[in-house]
């Protein structure tokens, strides 16, 4: 007998932002198992050659006084000052956009024991199919086109948003704290196992993907909710007593 108070487990889904035909969503059917999540920061002096003429200015200033001005280097300008408040103000850091990965597990054996008209037929390549035209120009949508020119819209207010020549903005939604728009920067699909009819029943897809950072509301809902689980850190703060920080 099953569990009535059993958890609901959220699933983890790519969805189309915007309205377009054909709506493009995947529900993953099984959650990553992993996420890999990296962001990388780049830093250098204030007066590097990459900065503008007012940031090499200010880095100057704020070097003067510590020899600072000719450094050509980050490690050059760490070795001009002993203050760590000195260089946290004055290096200059760049913070890139983050990325994640992972893997999307599809496999139709559950849909084809429950006997499913759709899988029997066509396996996993439906999900698979979604998933490639996440990556494709909405220009290149024939199926858009084809209802654009059924409702008589014009080319400028295609209903399936056929005309635009970048692929499709993507939410990665995985659970309640974390909305996030993505670029898809690749996909890799593995397929490995397949129906009389040659359609893929079982396959893997990674996907390496950057958040779209900014202002944007998704991004900053998913930025608050960071925030909010950082305060909550505060619980363990008398673990500070157990490190050992020299004086």
């Amino acid at each position: 007998m099953p569990l009535t108070n059993a958890p609901k487990i959220l699933r983890g889904a790519f969805i189309e932002y915007g309205l377009s035909i054909p709506p493009l969503f995947v529900v993953f059917q099984f959650n990553p198992i992993e996420l890999t999540r990296n962001r990388t920061l780049t830093f250098g002096p204030q007066n590097s050659a990459a900065a503008t003429q007012g940031q090499r200015e200010a880095g100057e200033q704020a070097a003067g006084a510590s020899g600072q001005a000719g450094c050509r280097t980050i490690r050059e300008y760490h070795e001009h000052t002993e203050d760590l408040l000195e260089i946290r103000d004055g290096q200059r850091v760049r913070v890139q956009e983050e990325t994640i990965s992972f893997d999307i597990r599809l496999d139709a054996t559950d849909k084809l024991n429950e006997g499913d008209p759709i899988t029997a037929t066509f396996g996993v390549l439906p999900q698979l199919a979604t998933l490639e035209l996440m990556v494709h120009p909405k220009a290149d949508s024939l199926l858009g086109a084809a209802v654009d020119a059924l409702l008589g819209l014009g080319d400028d207010a295609g209903f399936s948003s056929s005309k635009k020549p970048n692929p499709p903005m993507i939410l990665f939604i995985w659970g309640h704290k974390r909305v996030l728009p993505v670029n898809i920067n690749s996909m890799n699909i593995t397929e490995t196992e397949f129906s009389t009819l040659l359609d893929p029943t079982r396959a893997t897809v990674s996907v390496s993907l950057t958040v779209i950072e900014g202002s944007n509301p998704f991004y900053t809902y998913s930025k608050i909710a960071k925030e909010v689980s950082s305060v909550l850190n505060l619980a363990n703060i008398t673990d500070i007593a157990n490190v050992v920080i020299p004086g």
